[in-house]
C-alpha cells in the first residue's frame, strides 16, 4: 500500500506578505488556523539571514491551532551549532506539545554568509559538517547526551538539560547530491527531493527538474536506506502551483524555469492544471517516485487538491 498523501504550507502566498505574516503575532494565529482548516497538516518557516527567525513563528502557529505540526524548511546547517540547535529544537518541541518537524539542509547562499563575515565552506566540507551535525543532533534529541570527536565538531555532553516531548523528533532532510541522499537514508524521517540546484555563489536553477534524475535519486535512497527505506516518507517542495481553468501549461512555464516543456510537465515541482490533472499527476508521481508529501506556498490555490487527496 502506498503512503497516504499529506500536504504542508511554507509561509504564505501573496507577494510581499510572507515576512509580515510570519513575523506578526496578530496575523499569524488566524493564518495558521486557516491552514489547518483547509486540511494541511503542517506549516513550515524558512531559515535565511535578513528574514524572520525560523523558530519563533512556529511556537505561535502551534499555540493557535489544535493539531498543526510545524517546522523550519530547511535550516542552514552552516549557521547552527548542533548542541545549541538541539537545545532549541527540544525546547520548541516542548512548547508546541510535541509537534516539531526539524528540517535540515547543508546551506548554499554565499551572499548571506558574506553579509555576516562568516565565509561559507566548500560543498564537500559543508556535507561533511552536515553529517557530523546530524549525528550529534540525533544523539542529543534521542538520548539527551552526545560523545563525538570529529573534524568539525567535538561534543562531550552528558545532559542536554531539556528533552523533547516526542520520542523521536522527525528529521526532514532535503538535498540533491549523492552524499546528502545517503545521509538522508541514514537519518531522515522525511526525504525531500529538490528540483532547484545551486550554482556559483548559490544561484538557484532548475537543474534537478528532470524526472530521470529524480528516479536515480530515489534508487540511491532505497539502496542506501536498506531496511529503513519503508520508514522514510518522500517529499517535494513545489516551486509553482496553479489550479483551475486558467492555470498555465508546461510550454508557458518552460521559459520561466529555463527547462524543456517536457521536464516541467512531468516534474513534481510544478503543479499546474485542473484539479483532475493535478490529482492524476500526483498519483502517477507517487507510483513512480514514492512522493506522498508535498509542500506548497499557496494554501488557497491548492486547497481543492488537498480536499481531493489528503489521506488517500
Amino acid at each position: 500500500m502506498p503512503r497516504p498523501f499529506r500536504f504542508t504550507v511554507q509561509g504564505v502566498t501573496a507577494a510581499g506578505t510572507q515576512e509580515r505574516v510570519l513575523a506578526d503575532g496578530v496575523a499569524l494565529p488566524p493564518y495558521a488556523r486557516k491552514v489547518e482548516s483547509l486540511g494541511y497538516q503542517e506549516l513550515y518557516s524558512y531559515d535565511h539571514i535578513g528574514h524572520v527567525d525560523p523558530f519563533a513563528p512556529l511556537v505561535v502557529a502551534a499555540t493557535a491551532t489544535e493539531r498543526l505540526r510545524v517546522g523550519p524548511l530547511v535550516l542552514n546547517n552552516e549557521l547552527h551549532h548542533p548542541v545549541l540547535l538541539a537545545r532549541t529544537a527540544a525546547t520548541v518541541d516542548r512548547m508546541t506539545g510535541g509537534r516539531l518537524v526539524l528540517g535540515l539542509g547543508t546551506g548554499y547562499d554565499e551572499s548571506e554568509h558574506e553579509s555576516i563575515g562568516a565565509p561559507i565552506r566548500p560543498p564537500g566540507a559543508r556535507v561533511s559538517r552536515f553529517a557530523e551535525s546530524l549525528s550529534v543532533l540525533r544523539a542529543l534529541l534521542d538520548d539527551g547526551r552526545a560523545d563525538h570527536d570529529g573534524e568539525h565538531h567535538r561534543v562531550h555532553l552528558d545532559d542536554l538539560g531539556v528533552r523533547p516531548v516526542q520520542e523521536r523528533v522527525p528529521f526532514l532532510i532535503g538535498g540533491h547530491g549523492p552524499r546528502v541522499v545517503r545521509l538522508a537514508a541514514r537519518y531522515a524521517d522525511i526525504f525531500q527531493f529538490t528540483g532547484i540546484v545551486h550554482g556559483e555563489g548559490g544561484k538557484p536553477g532548475g537543474g534537478g527538474f528532470a524526472v530521470a534524475a529524480l528516479v536515480e535519486r530515489a534508487h540511491w535512497l532505497t539502496e542506501a536506506a536498506g531496511d529503513r527505506d519503508a520508514a522514510i516518507e518522500r517529499s517535494a517542495l513545489a516551486q509553482f502551483v496553479a489550479v483551475g481553468p486558467d492555470a498555465p501549461g508546461a510550454e508557458d512555464l518552460a521559459e520561466r524555469f529555463e527547462q524543456p516543456a517536457e521536464a516541467v510537465r512531468d516534474s513534481p515541482f510544478v503543479l499546474s492544471g485542473s484539479v483532475e490533472q493535478v490529482v492524476d499527476k500526483l498519483q502517477r508521481l507517487r507510483e513512480l517516485l514514492g512522493i506522498s508529501h508535498y509542500v506548497i506556498r499557496d494554501a488557497d490555490a491548492f486547497a481543492p487538491v488537498v480536499a481531493e487527496l489528503s489521506g488517500r
